[in-house]
């Protein structure tokens, strides 16, 4: 009697819930926790030992991948530079350096970066969709949209016209009597190679306009029978080759998930039992394929016109480098919400 008095004295541990797209960035996750004196490359290491340093880092990328693969393919996370007006595709939640520099193209001196500076890029806009398959079709169609207008640009794109010449007339009186004199005569011709790159390089409207045509031609694809699962006749190879792949599939799927199932216990304790998982509240609405998240709702403008299936909404204003979750969204105990700071953990856990 004693024994069942004490076990309901004891409470049960309060449950939240971690979002996986926004806890990339936690101190936690970039280098999770690793015992002391484990055994790395055959021999027990220190903490201090740079064996272990790197050891840690990989646990670290290794738990970001089991972490991503949640959502994998699910959103595409928008961001553009607030001095070029470059736009960049994601699909996690922050920048990665490697993903970043790959989409930037040559266009002169001084136009792609040494190195990714996370201060001039500022979330821009966020897509999300219900099946992976179509959302990764969207991504790859988008990137190469953007590479398509960068590699060979539009001629009314690199043109000087009338209202080009007004943007750029400077306020002096001199300097613009000289800037008149200069482009007088050269309304339609090509612009200088300077000015072609700035062009080029600002993506920030068309960007709006390729996720519109994408929506609209994915509408297509899918009433053609896109992402439902069903092939055509396939030969005894390739159905071979396909069991393979699934088979390959599976054993890295278990993996993640048991390391994202260490990676809770680790951070759970007696009072609280934390449970990362797929947050419906951050994702597409339930009565629509795809759902658009802005951080200026006018932005949305820059398209002629949106498919049925489309809903849209606004971003959460937040002030870290990393792109907020939907404003306005209540009623979830979701843990990495606002400005996902990693020192929420602690303020629960103590």
């Amino acid at each position: 009697m004693a024994s069942q008095t004490a076990a309901a004295a004891v409470p049960k541990p309060f449950q939240k819930i971690l979002d996986p797209t926004k806890i990339g960035t936690w101190n936690v996750v970039r280098r999770p926790p690793v015992e002391n004196h484990s055994v790395i490359q055959g021999k027990a290491r220190e903490q201090n030992s740079n064996a272990f340093k790197l050891h840690q880092v990989k646990e670290g990328v290794r738990l970001r991948k089991a972490l991503n693969a949640i959502t994998h393919g699910k959103n595409i996370f928008v961001y553009h530079n607030i001095r070029t007006n470059q736009v960049v595709y994601s699909l996690t939640r922050y920048l990665e350096k490697n993903s970043v520099l790959r989409q930037l193209l040559y266009h002169g001196k001084k136009t792609v970066p040494a190195t990714l500076r996370k201060d001039m890029w500022v979330p821009y806009y966020s897509v999300h969709f219900q099946d992976s398959k179509i959302g990764l079709r969207a991504y790859h169609l988008l990137r190469e949209f953007a590479m398509q207008r960068q590699l060979a640009p539009p001629r009314s794109m690199i043109t000087i016209t009338e209202h080009w010449l007004s943007q750029r007339r400077p306020r002096d009186p001199t300097e613009a009597k000289e800037f008149n004199e200069k482009y007088q005569d050269k309304v339609g011709w090509l612009m200088e190679k300077k000015d072609r790159a700035r062009a080029v390089m600002d993506q920030k409207a068309t960007s709006v306009a390729d996720v519109s045509a994408v929506l609209e031609i994915q509408e297509e694809e899918i009433k053609n029978g896109f992402a439902d699962g069903k092939r055509g006749f396939l030969t005894r190879t390739a159905r071979r080759r396909r069991r393979e792949a699934k088979a390959k599939e599976e054993r890295i799927a278990e993996g993640q998930a048991e390391r994202v199932a260490a990676f809770e216990k680790t951070l759970s304790g007696p009072m609280v039992d934390y449970k990362i998982e797929e947050v419906e509240g951050g994702g597409p609405a339930v009565d629509s394929g795809v759902k658009i998240l802005w951080t200026d709702l006018h932005d949305a403008r820059f398209a002629k016109m949106w498919p049925e299936r489309v809903r849209h909404g606004e971003l959460d204003l937040s002030r870290d480098h990393v792109m907020p979750g939907q404003k306005g969204v209540h009623g979830l105990t979701v843990l990495a919400e606002d400005e996902f700071k990693e020192k929420k953990t602690e303020e629960v856990k103590a």
